[in-house]
């Protein structure tokens, strides 16, 4: 092959303008559509953009839509609607049950919880009570069973009472009398209130007290003994803080000042006296 000059002319048909093109010339297409199509699909684009929020606008108010009355005008409130005098009168007016309406269910009628609590004072004068009294009373020393708030103490006279917590609204000095309770005896008689009743998905717990009137039981506040301060440290496991909690409780101290059976006689005046005030 010999070295020379050839000459290399534009091709038959030019691939830069066009695919295929008429046998005779390749005229380059001119942009104007492709110019047009463009600028048409951006000012749809910026009208979007320019009616959108617009749109969304309406969704935001500042006007509440809830049923509130409480901030809303009473003017405003009556505008859209008018009542009449006899409607309002009607409404106010309580309307009576109808004949077949079912009465409603009583407190009586509840059934109380299992943990329920009642206490009852047993005032009856039985006859063993009539026969025994006076032999009680006629002792020279006697005990009782009294209850502070649900707590039985075993005490006689002269004994000092270390309550386990703190009685609220007392001071030293003051004379509580001890109506409450279960047992009242002597060396060889012992009178003893009704036994107390579990309480079930019936009724509750029902707990029996012998009647106040048949003994006078006074204590007189001492004063309000505290323990020593005590320091608990507590801590978990991986901290190295370590929390301390302090605890003094006080107690009040009582001491029994007077212990006295009533006899018959005394009974019966004031169960004659409860009946008088009863009938009036």
């Amino acid at each position: 092959m010999r070295a020379g000059f050839f000459n290399i002319g534009p091709p038959p048909h030019d691939q830069r303008y066009c695919l295929q093109q008429p046998p005779s010339h390749c005229v380059p297409p001119t942009p104007v559509m492709a110019l047009f199509a463009r600028s048409a699909r951006h000012a749809f684009l910026e009208s979007r953009a320019i009616v959108q929020p617009t749109i969304r606008r309406a969704g935001i108010t500042t006007v509440s839509h809830n049923l509130d009355t409480s901030n809303t005008p009473e003017p405003l409130i009556q505008s859209g609607h008018r009542i009449s005098d006899e409607a309002k009168e009607r409404a106010q007016t309580p309307q009576p049950l109808p004949s077949d309406a079912p009465t409603p269910a009583s407190s009586n009628d509840v059934k109380a919880s299992p943990h329920a609590r009642s206490d009852i004072l047993s005032q009856t004068l039985t006859p063993s009570i009539r026969k025994l009294l006076p032999l009680l009373q006629t002792q020279p020393a006697h005990y009782i069973t009294a209850h502070l708030h649900g707590r039985p103490y075993l005490l006689t006279r002269g004994d000092t009472l270390r309550l386990p917590f703190q009685m609220p609204h007392v001071r030293p000095g003051d004379i509580l009398r001890l109506n409450r309770a279960t047992h009242i005896g002597s060396r060889d008689y012992t009178l003893k209130a009704p036994e107390s009743v579990k309480g079930n998905a019936d009724h509750g717990k029902k707990v029996y007290y012998l009647d106040e009137r048949l003994f006078t039981c006074r204590a007189r506040v001492v004063g309000v003994e505290s323990e020593p301060l005590r320091i608990e440290e507590k801590t978990k496991r991986r901290q190295r803080h370590t929390k301390h909690v302090k605890s003094k409780l006080h107690f009040t101290v009582l001491k029994i000042s007077d212990l006295e059976v009533k006899s018959l006689e005394e009974y019966e005046a004031a169960l004659g006296q409860e009946e008088k005030k009863s009938v009036q």
